[in-house]
């Protein structure tokens, strides 16, 4: 991917009218240099209230993003970090250099000396197929046998969509909301025609998920030319309860609050969860092919939409 310099009227979009001052008084040699271009897309994707969601321009944006993965994944949620995430205390992941990174960011947020300090509170990895084909692959294809599925739609445009994590404090609908809003912009813009992705539940033990794996096995499986499974050697069965013994309120209830975002949308899942030792999660492959998704949801989150 080429590096150019981010152009400065639109690094002072991205961070806001306050800050315009501050990166006009950078010299010439100490502006930030950008790691992502993305044509006509302006990196301010959507705002609700203090909070921004944009995508990542600069590598600083990116440790940001990191940092607040390490805090979510690492701190909160006891995954064991490697020797490298540790030292940094950020989740340093090898595809981060390849994909796109949207940022949740509060301008409202106050440090402890009570002066505002816009921080990030939620974030997404964004990884197209174009580029994951000069890279290697999809991050999900070590869990999951996507190949098949991609084969079939060879010339479809796909996203994947990854490492998700919001600060306890902020996982509210709103900030949900302002995720959706990001993706459905990105979407539009480079023509997405099907997202996928791994979505976690907490815990490496998949029994104790039982009730909603077994309602996303029998009720929302992703079927015939969209089919896709976990790896045979990573894979296991998501079936653990019968059909006709699943209470539907319960299971619901039971989701993750993402996994009942994306089924609310038109979401399937594949076929199979794998266990993710590393960060004490039970995973479950999402796929989201764009026609299919509840039009008054594509309404709804559409830039097109709301500029009418």
């Amino acid at each position: 991917m080429a590096f150019t310099t981010f152009q400065t009227g639109a690094f002072v979009a991205a961070l806001g009218v306050g800050f315009a001052e501050k990166v006009r008084a950078f010299p010439k040699s100490a502006k930030p240099r950008a790691v992502r271009d993305h044509g006509d897309l302006d990196p301010v994707l959507g705002r609700i209230g203090s909070l921004e969601v944009r995508l990542a321009i600069t590598k600083k944006d990116i440790r940001r993003a990191q940092k607040l993965r390490f805090r979510v994944f690492f701190e909160e949620g006891g995954a064991i970090a490697d020797a490298r995430s540790a030292l940094a205390r950020r989740d340093v992941c090898p595809f981060d250099r390849i994909c796109d990174h949207m940022l949740v960011i509060d301008h409202a947020a106050k440090n402890r000396f009570g002066r505002l300090k816009p921080k990030v509170v939620g974030a997404y990895r964004l990884l197209r197929k174009a580029v994951a084909d000069r890279h290697g692959g999809f991050y999900s294809a070590q869990e999951f046998d996507i190949a098949p599925m991609l084969a079939t739609h060879q010339g479809a445009n796909f996203l994947e969509l990854g490492r998700s994590c919001v600060l306890a404090e902020y996982r509210s609908k709103r900030t949900i909301e302002l995720l959706w809003r990001g993706i459905a912009a990105y979407v539009q813009h480079y023509k997405i025609d099907a997202m996928i992705g791994c979505a976690s539940f907490e815990g490496a033990n998949p029994l104790q998920h039982a009730l909603a794996l077994s309602f996303l096995h029998h009720h929302a499986q992703a079927s015939g030319e969209w089919a896709a499974r976990a790896l045979p050697e990573r894979h296991v069965a998501m079936d653990m309860i019968a059909r006709d013994k699943i209470d539907l309120r319960r299971a619901l209830d039971a989701l993750p609050t993402l996994v009942r975002g994306y089924l609310r949308v038109g979401a399937k899942f594949g076929e199979g969860a794998v266990v993710d030792r590393q960060f004490g999660t039970v995973d479950v492959l999402v796929i989201m092919p764009v026609a299919q998704i509840d039009a008054k949801y594509l309404e709804h989150f559409s830039p097109v939409a709301r500029a009418a």
